[in-house]
């Protein structure tokens, strides 16, 4: 009898339990420096396929990466979906209009401020707390800053996937291949050592996994 009642309360207490948030919450940044900028068409194709995979209660964010790049005012565009159908259609059009005025206009920027950036997303994400946490990469992972910016900071990336996308291969890699792959291994390195997860996607044909 007693192991009976136990039994009926440890299920009466995962009936209270709440529900795993299952949604996801996609940040976005985007290299405007030097020649990458004529990557960014390459960019919005990307930004239009997520788009189509994000679905109700879902957050969408897309920010330039520029001098200083931790910083609410780099974002381009943003959003948490409604549940409504209709309302989803118009958010994800209004989205894909502010991306669009910004790839034909965007100017490029004389620094990289990558990790800036990249904590920029955690804060965002943190904030908005879906289940799902990915943060894409868009750039040639080449980091360059002001002087004056201090960045030796440790990332805080448990529950998260980062994916560095369209990573160009500069001059200077076609020199020293070395420095292409050092600058792979550096960032999954601060990635994982962080706590999250790292791939890299350069094959832009291949998008079906990308969430």
């Amino acid at each position: 009898m007693r192991t009976i009642l136990s039994i009926v309360l440890l299920s009466l207490l995962a009936s209270c339990a709440p529900e795993a948030q299952r949604n996801t919450g996609v940040y976005m940044l985007l290299d405007t420096s030097g020649t990458y900028r004529e990557e960014l068409n390459k960019a919005e194709q990307i930004i239009r396929y997520t788009l189509s995979r994000l679905d109700a209660t879902d957050t969408f964010a897309v920010a330039r990466i520029d001098t200083g790049s931790f910083s609410e005012k780099d974002i381009i565009a943003k959003s948490s979906f409604d549940d409504r159908p209709s309302a989803i259609n118009r958010q994800k059009r209004l989205f894909a209009q502010q991306v669009s005025e910004f790839v034909g206009s965007v100017r490029s920027s004389p620094y990289t401020d990558i990790t800036g950036g990249v904590l920029q997303a955690i804060e965002y994400l943190n904030e908005k707390n879906p289940g799902n946490k990915t943060i894409l990469i868009f750039s040639d992972l080449k980091e360059d800053l002001d002087a004056g910016y201090v960045r030796d900071i440790d990332f805080e990336l448990d529950g998260f996937e980062v994916i560095a996308l369209n990573v160009t291969k500069l001059r200077t890699d076609n020199v020293d291949p070395r420095e292409y792959m050092g600058r792979l291994e550096t960032w999954q390195s601060r990635v994982e050592k962080a706590g999250g997860q790292w791939r890299v996607i350069n094959d832009l044909d291949g998008l079906d996994g990308l969430l």
